[in-house]
């Protein structure tokens, strides 16, 4: 069997078996997106729910304060480092002890993003057909990155009960004799859930007995909706399983374009040793951070602190307007953080057809929830980054649309 693949005004053919079949190279846009992009390019006349990208989010955003602090460096000086700089190391143990949590800089890896520092373990811990247990809902980014790597994805289930919970038993049941890693969004993307501590418990007996490590995604760990005992924040320091505790500028700073990831290795104290020297030898092979953003981290930390601000205060006050919607047939489902929110609406028509009147009849767009997997519809996800007005406007044509079927 043959493709034929066009290019310029000749056609060129390509034998199937040239390219890797670990990912579907074919990704049409669906319905939903093709429209979204003709309202796009016709008007600007869009309430962009969606939008999760900082430097897009706020008019104000420090792009002089972020070129001050590049353009203070006058060393360039090229001194390669797999785990990254000592200094650059050293900022970020002390960005976590800000945070209440200690962290040793020979337990830090950096990398040049959470992506890559996923691709990284994968390498690390898998050998292709090893199998790597994810949360079901969650960010659907983790099936390409694992299939980038010849790994395989387990689903286990995060159940909700009018707040949301890990459910243990279907994480057990998901384990095999080639499952490697047991991977954990704290707090979870888009549901906003914590790990509580009897869930760390449970999963930690569980990643020790089957030797499966814990892979901790903490990227919006700073963004609490509230104070809660029973939450856990981070697996750093967990001692009772091997753990990579993964974070990044993107979030935590507010700065997606600086291209600067890292993770923190915990455990017993053999295991973390191992660890440590393995993927110290893996990014030797990739040098992957610039060495301008590691020169200048301790000032970019000090700059997205106030990036962050602005960002906790925006999400505090859209999830604020979301109270319109108590008298509504919709349902906001509870968050303890992060920067989603999930409206549950009526079922009466699919998840397409709400999206799509949204957009074609109010000009708004939102995500789908079958987009982060979840069980059943019908749900949408919003964005408590957007703009406030867009963010009002587009929250009342929703309950416009719910009071209407």
């Amino acid at each position: 069997m043959r493709i034929v693949v066009k290019k310029h005004a000749g056609v060129r053919k390509y034998d199937l078996n040239r390219y890797s079949t670990r990912l579907p190279w074919s990704t049409p846009q669906n319905a939903y997106s093709l429209l979204l992009q003709e309202r796009r390019q016709a008007s600007s006349e869009l309430l962009d729910l969606t939008i999760a990208n900082p430097t897009h989010a706020f008019a104000d955003y420090p792009h002089a304060e972020i070129a001050r602090a590049l353009g203070a460096i006058s060393d360039f000086q090229y001194e390669p480092d797999p785990l990254g700089s000592p200094g650059a190391r050293r900022a970020i143990a002390d960005w976590y002890e800000a945070q209440g949590i200690k962290v040793a800089e020979n337990r830090i890896a950096l990398t040049a993003s959470t992506s890559e520092a996923y691709a990284m373990l994968f390498k690390l811990l898998c050998d292709p057909g090893d199998e790597v247990l994810i949360p079901n809902p969650s960010y659907p980014l983790f099936e390409y990155l694992a299939r980038a790597e010849g790994v395989r994805i387990a689903p286990y289930r995060l159940g909700y009960d009018g707040g949301w919970y890990l459910d243990i038993d279907s994480a057990r049941k998901a384990l095999s004799t080639r499952s490697k890693a047991i991977i954990v969004v704290n707090p979870n993307n888009p549901t906003g859930s914590y790990l509580k501590k009897r869930e760390v418990a449970e999963l930690t007996a569980l990643a020790a007995e089957h030797e499966c490590a814990l892979v901790s995604d903490e990227v919006f760990m700073t963004y609490p909706a509230g104070a809660a005992s029973r939450q856990t924040s981070s697996l750093i320091g967990n001692e009772g399983a091997l753990c990579f505790s993964l974070n990044g500028l993107s979030k935590a700073a507010g700065m997606p374009q600086m291209k600067l990831g890292w993770i923190v290795v915990s455990g017993p104290k053999d295991e973390a040793d191992a660890a440590m020297g393995r993927l110290e030898l893996l990014l030797d092979s990739y040098l992957s951070p610039g060495t301008p953003v590691q020169k200048a981290l301790p000032e970019l930390l000090r700059i997205g602190s106030n990036v962050h601000a602005k960002i906790d205060a925006r999400l505090w006050r859209n999830a604020g307007a979301l109270g319109v919607l108590r008298s509504s047939p919709v349902q906001v489902l509870a968050s303890e953080s992060g920067w989603s929110a999930i409206l549950q609406v009526p079922r009466v028509v699919s998840e397409e057809v709400w999206i799509g009147r949204l957009l074609a009849e109010y000009g708004v767009a939102v995500q789908p929830g079958y987009f982060f997997d979840m069980a059943q519809e019908a749900y949408l996800v919003v964005s408590l980054l957007a703009d406030p007005l867009d963010f009002g406007a587009g929250i009342d044509s929703v309950k416009l649309v719910a009071q209407s079927l």
